[in-house]
């Protein structure tokens, strides 16, 4: 929400007149070059939306707020008139995973919480195969820096739905001064810099929820791999028939030479040499320009974490890893025969912490009524990643 400021407005009236933290203002309007405003100066308030409403009764809100938000009408007219601009604190969920998440919904809603929390801050890391971007969101301030990402896996795209509504339910409580599971929202914002990339695979999402693309070659190419089949449900791998997880320089040549596929395929074909995708090269460019303290790739199924690689993880991860397990239920396994997935190339390059987390149980893709049950056991994982050093 924007509010006009006056001349003798400050931040810290904001604060205190919307009960918003400070630290979420000032992150909020980086165009502002001081606390004291000038007048006309355009200020963005985070946790609210403008509604107009059929009636003024029964409304608390202080007579400065509304003179702000409607700069138009004078003091009589705004305690008089029916049609003025309310600001109303936004307390409800807008990430709605119960539903087909393809990059549709995933962009709609994220432009929506970048707009209703101008602290986000939003990057495109890289394009995909057909040219969508993808999306890195970062929350927080802190020199703690924490990597979270979904949908690596095409048919594994709830994930992103998942990871989507965590940071709404963050967002929510960093604005609304609730706790999350009896932690302070603001203490883990100033402390950590999570750094998310909601949907690694776009196209391959889209084709498993909306079929084969308009754009040729792909179109004809991915119902060739396909076996002619129109249904694609069972694919891991992007447009191409490259599986993303099997694309990392992490002992990739043990992966191409016992991998059955030869050639693209729906699933586990690591392509013909290592980091030749752009979604694979714009995860690693990301990877290596920042300072993860820790990464968490979020696939499925099977209510797993896997947290080693090659004896090459740090001795904290088990420390790391045994919370995760208590807050989640899922077991912790240390080795898997397995390379040249992202988190391993993480461990192998960087020697720091690297978790796969499975979520759920089942035949990928999960059902959507899985939604809530997942989420539940997740909820602390995501926690715990900010709070665990």
């Amino acid at each position: 929400m924007k509010i006009t400021a006056c001349s003798k407005d400050t931040l810290s009236m904001f604060s205190q007149w919307f009960a918003v933290p400070y630290e979420l203002l000032i992150d909020a309007n980086p165009q502002l070059s001081s606390e004291q405003l000038k007048q006309g100066e355009i200020v963005n308030i985070p946790g609210y939306q403008m509604q107009t409403p059929d009636t003024l009764e029964n409304i608390t809100i202080p007579i400065e707020i509304l003179k702000r938000v409607n700069p138009h009408l004078s003091k009589a007219d705004i305690t008089s008139c029916r049609q003025i601009n309310l600001p109303t604190r936004i307390v409800q969920p807008i990430v709605n995973g119960k539903r087909n998440y393809d990059f549709v919904a995933l962009k709609q809603e994220l432009d929506k919480l970048c707009e209703y929390y101008p602290f986000i801050k939003k990057h495109t890391i890289g394009k995909s195969v057909l040219g969508l971007p993808l999306y890195e969101i970062q929350i927080g301030k802190g020199a703690k820096q924490i990597h979270i990402n979904g949908s690596f896996h095409a048919n594994e795209w709830i994930t992103s739905a998942v990871i989507m509504m965590f940071v709404n339910d963050y967002l929510l409580a960093l604005t609304n001064g609730h706790t999350l599971n009896g932690y302070n929202a603001l203490s883990l914002y100033e402390q950590v810099t999570l750094s998310i990339v909601p949907m690694v695979n776009p196209d391959g999402v889209n084709l498993v929820l909306n079929g084969p693309p308009d754009e040729e070659p792909y179109r004809s190419e991915v119902i060739c791999i396909n076996n002619g089949s129109l249904d694609f449900s069972n694919w891991k791998a992007n447009i191409r028939g490259i599986d993303l997880n099997n694309q990392f320089p992490a002992n990739w040549e043990v992966e191409k030479e016992r991998k059955l596929p030869k050639a693209p395929a729906p699933r586990d074909f690591p392509g013909f040499a290592p980091l030749t995708e752009p979604e694979t090269i714009a995860m690693a460019h990301l990877t290596e320009k920042r300072s993860f303290s820790k990464i968490l790739a979020f696939h499925t199924q099977g209510k797993e974490i896997y947290w080693g690689y090659e004896g090459l993880e740090p001795a904290e991860s088990e420390q790391t890893v045994n919370e995760f397990s208590r807050v989640s239920g899922y077991k912790a396994v240390r080795y898997i025969d397995s390379h040249a997935g992202y988190r391993d190339w993480f461990i192998y390059t960087q020697k720091r912490q690297g978790y796969t987390i499975e979520l759920g149980e089942g035949v990928n893709p999960l059902p959507i009524e899985q939604l809530g049950d997942i989420y539940k056991d997740s909820f602390g994982l995501f926690l715990a990643a900010l709070y665990m050093d």
